[in-house]
């Protein structure tokens, strides 16, 4: 059941985005960073727990998720640190995402062939 709850849950929220980008002018950068936001701002309101508590993966995976670990990390930092905590805190709490990103990132450019698409 874990799984449908998963898949429902990254489905709605990549289907809500993907209306933005259809119905809106926002241009997808600006809608990237909107949901980065905004899973901050729910994180910060108490309003994006149940949701990972219900969905799992399919509210943490994706940008939402972003936002989600950058507020959790930050509010860890400064329990532990005090200011300091947060400005170093939302990094250590999305420590894991950003390096699986630059990794992948770089091993797909070296093992893909980079094509110029503006032929």
């Amino acid at each position: 059941m874990q799984y449908l709850h998963a898949f429902i849950m990254g489905g709605v929220i990549c289907a809500l985005s993907q209306i933005l980008i259809d119905k809106t002018k926002l241009t997808p950068a600006r809608i990237l960073v909107g949901c980065v936001v905004l899973g901050v701002i729910l994180t910060a309101l108490g309003l994006y727990q149940p949701l990972v508590d219900w969905g799992g993966a399919g509210a943490t995976v994706p940008l939402l998720g972003f936002g989600y670990s950058l507020a959790k990390g930050v509010a860890t930092g400064v329990a532990e640190q005090g200011l300091l905590g947060a400005f170093t805190g939302g990094v250590t709490g999305a420590a894991g995402g950003i390096a699986a990103a630059i990794v992948f990132g770089c091993l797909f450019a070296l093992l893909c062939k980079p094509v110029d698409k503006s032929k």
